[in-house]
């Protein structure tokens, strides 16, 4: 018998002084049976730093043709893809094709350097990707929030967020490794 998702729900709060957004978001989660609980929350971190009323989780770990989130516009045309973690090249590429802007939100520490460094000269036409670091400490930190029912305020000022909830407080700082080049 294959595994089954787990479901979580969470209530997210996001006050973005960085873009002037300020909404709240009812999430549900499927993490896969795959999937860490540290992978989970970077999704839901980069949500909430990208939060947008169009904003919506995919198949993503179920579905290799989708991403874990994205934008689409009225005519499914894609917007923005955001992918987590360290896909290869080629998937980056076709997304690259797919979409009007690509976000990678890595979280590995080192071996998400590594995974960088082996791949960046491999995408220096790709005009859309930005590449975003969730340091692997500050990522790890997440877990301590995890709950089945959440609620998260997320406050994001000068490039840094600030994620808190009943069970604590923790405080991210996305480091940019590559910026879009449009």
């Amino acid at each position: 018998m294959a595994l089954r998702a787990t479901i979580h729900k969470a209530d997210l709060h996001v006050a973005d002084s960085d873009r002037h957004y300020y909404g709240s978001h009812s999430l549900t989660i499927a993490k896969h049976p795959s999937e860490t609980e540290e992978r989970m929350m970077v999704r839901i971190i980069a949500f909430a730093l990208q939060a947008n009323e169009d904003l919506v989780f995919t198949k993503g770990l179920s579905d290799t043709d989708e991403p874990d989130l994205w934008i689409k516009d009225l005519t499914d045309a894609i917007k923005l893809w955001i992918e987590i973690g360290q896909p290869d090249e080629r998937r980056i590429l076709k997304a690259c094709g797919r979409s009007d802007q690509v976000i990678v939100y890595c979280y590995g520490g080192h071996t998400s350097k590594i995974w960088w460094d082996g791949i960046a000269n491999k995408l220096t036409r790709a005009r859309n990707l930005q590449i975003i670091s969730i340091p692997a400490a500050q990522a790890n930190e997440l877990n301590k929030l995890v709950e089945r029912s959440m609620v998260l305020h997320v406050n994001i000022q000068d490039g840094e967020a600030y994620v808190s909830s009943d069970q604590g407080q923790v405080t991210i700082t996305p480091e940019v490794w590559r910026s879009n080049q449009e």
